[in-house]
C-alpha cells in the first residue's frame, strides 16, 4: 500500500527520498546559472552560442519591454516558437516581468489558435514572422492587442544569417510585413531595452508561471494552471534523479519541443538549473539529430520513443558516433522494450521509460538510470511525490499487483485548469490527481501503465489494453511502428484493429502477424483487423494521436452505415 511507500527502499544511495525546494520563482536557477557560470555556453543554436551572461540580459530586456508596453503582473503572454533562443528569452522574460506564459504550438490550426487565445484571455503574443498571417486571421477574434514577431535568422552565426532569408524566399516562406505600435520586431525590442536587473514580487505558491494547454487528445483543450513552485519542484527532482549530471559541464539535446511542458521542465529548466549547454534543434529531424550527436557531444538526450524508433531505424545509423550519450528518459508515449534494448546498445548510454502528465509538470515517475530498473515499468515515483492504485469508481486504494486508476500527490501537482473548477473538482480529490491512466504497482514500488482508461477495449466482456497488443507488435523484426485501437464489432461490442508501419525495405502480411501474435497473447487480444500506413498521426513532441484513428474510424462506420441504408 502506497502508506508504506516501498518504492523508497529502490531509491539510489544518492538520491533522498525527500528533497529542499527553493521557495523561489523559477527565474532564480537563470540567475543562479548566470552567477556561478557567466561565461558558461547557455543556448547552442546552430552554432550561435548564447552564454548564460547574455541570456540573463536578453530576458530582463524583454522583461522591461513588456512592462513598458502595459504588461502586469498576472497577464497572460504567448509564445508561438520552435526552439530556438527566443523562445526561451521570451519564457524567462515573461517571468521576470511577472506575467503568465502561455506556451502554444506554433502547428495550431486557426480553430485551436482562437480557442487557446481565447481561453487564456492573452493580449501579446511572440511569434515567428512566418507564422503572422495565420495570426492576423484570428486576432480579431481574439483579445489580442500586441503582437512581437522575430526571425528565426536573428539568432544565427552571420553565413546562416545571409542563408536563411534566402531558404524562406525560395520556399515562398517570406512575408513582407509592416511593423507599428501593436505589432513589434523582436530583436530591435529587446536593444532598445532596459538591461536592469528585474523581479515582480512572485509568491511562488501560488503564483501561476504557465497556463499549459493539455493536447486536446482526449477532448477540448484545457489550461493546466502550474505554479512557480510547481515548476521549481519538478526541477529540482529530476536534478535529483539525474544525479550524475555535473553542473556547468553537460550538455542536453535540445530536441522536445519547449511549448510541450515535457521539453519545458527536462531539457530548459533542468538545463538551466544544472548551467548545462543547450543544444537547440527547431524540429526533430533524425539527420540533423545524429549530426549533432557526433559534432556537438551532448551528454544527455531526452526524447519520445518515436525519436529513438527513428534513429534506429536510420540507413546510416551506425556511420556516427554517438558514444557521447550517457543518460536519455523518455516519455510522452509507453517506450517499447525493444527499442530500448536496441538503443542502448547502439549508444552505450542508459535509455528508460519515465513518465507524466502536464497536470504534475509533468514528470512523476522514472526509472533509476544508473542502477536496478524493471523493463516495461515507468519506474518509481520521484522524491516527495506519493502515488497509489486505486478504484476508479470508489476511489479506494487496491492491493498490490490489481489493476486500477494510477492517482498522484507531490508537489509538481497543478494548482487546477484555468476557469475550469468543476473539470478540476473531477481530477483533484483531497489533494490527489487521478491520472486517467490504469496501471498497478508491483511489491517493490514500481508503477507498470497498462494504458489510458479511455483507451482500455473491452471485446466480448475482456478488458484488452492496446499498449500490451503494441509491445508484442513490436517485437516482430519487420515492424517500426505500430499502435492498436478497439472497432466496433456486432458480435464482441468492440474487437482489436492494429495500425502497422513496416520497417524500409521490409513487409509482414496479415496471416504472419496473426499467427505472431497468436504465440504471444490470448486469442481475445490479437488484432482481428490489420492497417498499414506510411506513418501514423502524431504530436510534435511524437505522442501518436490515437484519437485521431479513432475518430477516422467513427467516420468510416457512419458512410458506411449510410450506403448500406441507401
Amino acid at each position: 500500500m502506497s502508506n508504506a511507500k516501498p518504492w523508497i527502499a529502490h531509491y539510489p544511495p544518492q538520491t533522498p527520498a525527500t528533497l529542499e525546494y527553493p521557495l523561489a520563482p523559477i527565474t532564480t536557477l537563470l540567475v543562479q546559472a548566470a552567477e556561478q557560470f557567466p561565461a558558461n555556453h547557455a543556448l547552442n543554436f546552430l552554432g550561435k552560442r548564447i552564454s548564460y551572461a547574455e541570456l540573463l540580459d536578453y530576458s530582463y530586456r524583454f522583461a522591461h519591454a513588456l512592462q513598458k508596453r502595459g504588461v502586469q503582473k498576472g497577464d497572460r503572454v504567448a509564445i508561438m516558437l520552435p526552439n530556438c533562443p527566443q523562445a526561451v528569452i521570451a519564457f524567462y522574460g515573461i517571468l521576470f516581468a511577472g506575467a503568465i506564459v502561455v506556451q502554444t504550438n506554433p502547428l495550431y490550426t486557426e480553430r485551436e489558435l482562437i480557442h487557446q487565445l481565447c481561453d487564456a484571455g492573452a493580449e501579446t503574443i511572440v511569434s515567428l514572422d512566418v507564422l503572422y498571417p495565420r495570426i492576423a486571421h484570428v486576432k480579431p477574434s481574439t483579445g489580442l492587442k500586441r503582437v512581437m514577431l522575430t526571425r528565426i535568422s536573428d539568432f544565427l552565426p552571420p553565413l546562416k544569417k545571409w542563408i536563411y532569408p534566402l531558404l524562406q524566399r525560395k520556399s515562398g516562406a517570406q512575408t513582407k510585413i509592416a511593423f507599428n505600435h501593436e505589432l513589434e520586431p523582436f530583436l530591435p525590442l529587446l536593444r532598445e531595452s532596459d538591461a536592469a536587473p528585474i523581479q515582480t514580487e512572485i509568491d511562488p505558491a501560488s503564483d501561476i508561471a504557465l497556463l499549459q494547454y493539455t493536447g486536446g487528445t482526449t477532448g477540448t483543450a484545457k489550461g493546466v494552471m502550474l505554479t512557480h513552485k510547481n515548476i521549481m519542484a519538478n526541477a529540482v527532482q529530476c536534478k535529483a534523479t539525474l544525479y550524475k549530471l555535473q553542473p556547468g559541464k553537460e550538455k542536453i539535446l535540445g530536441v522536445l519541443p519547449f511549448f510541450h511542458v515535457y521539453g519545458m521542465t527536462t531539457v530548459a529548466n533542468v538545463g538551466i538549473m544544472l548551467a548545462a549547454e543547450i543544444i537547440l534543434l527547431p524540429k526533430f529531424e533524425a539527420d540533423q539529430v545524429l549530426k549533432a550527436i557526433e559534432k556537438l557531444r551532448p551528454t544527455v538526450f531526452p526524447g519520445a520513443p518515436t525519436m529513438y524508433i527513428a534513429i534506429l531505424n536510420h540507413s546510416r545509423v551506425k556511420q556516427y558516433d554517438l558514444s557521447s550519450i550517457k543518460a536519455c528518459v523518455s516519455g510522452s508515449a509507453p517506450l517499447p522494450l525493444e527499442i530500448q534494448h536496441r538503443f542502448e546498445e547502439l549508444t552505450g548510454g542508459r535509455l528508460v521509460e519515465g513518465y507524466g502528465l502536464t497536470e504534475a509538470s509533468p514528470v512523476t515517475h522514472s526509472n533509476p538510470i544508473w542502477e536496478k530498473r524493471m523493463r516495461g515499468s515507468i519506474g518509481l515515483p520521484w522524491p516527495d511525490t506519493d502515488c497509489r492504485i486505486v478504484d476508479s469508481a470508489t476511489g479506494e486504494e487496491l492491493p498490490t499487483g490489481e489493476i486500477g486508476e494510477l492517482a498522484v500527490s507531490g508537489p509538481q501537482v497543478m494548482k487546477g485548469y484555468w476557469n475550469r473548477p468543476e473539470e478540476t473538482a473531477a481530477v483533484l480529490k483531497d489533494g490527489w490527481l487521478f491520472t486517467g491512466d490504469m496501471g498497478y504497482m508491483d511489491e517493490n514500488g514500481y508503477f507498470y501503465i497498462v494504458d489510458r482508461k479511455k483507451d482500455m477495449i473491452i471485446a466480448g466482456g475482456f478488458n484488452i489494453y492496446p499498449r500490451e497488443v503494441e509491445e508484442v507488435l513490436f517485437e516482430h523484426p519487420a515492424v517500426q511502428e505500430a499502435v492498436v485501437i478497439g472497432v466496433p464489432d456486432p458480435y464482441r461490442g468492440e474487437t482489436v484493429k492494429a495500425y502497422v508501419v513496416t520497417k524500409h525495405g521490409q513487409s509482414v502480411n496479415e496471416q504472419e502477424l496473426d499467427q505472431f501474435c497468436r504465440q504471444r497473447l490470448a486469442a481475445y487480444k490479437v488484432p482481428r483487423h490489420y492497417e498499414y500506413r506510411r506513418e501514423l498521426p502524431k504530436t510534435m513532441v511524437g505522442k501518436v494521436l490515437r484519437r485521431q484513428l479513432q475518430e477516422e474510424e467513427r467516420q468510416r462506420g457512419q458512410e458506411q452505415a449510410e450506403v448500406e441504408i441507401s
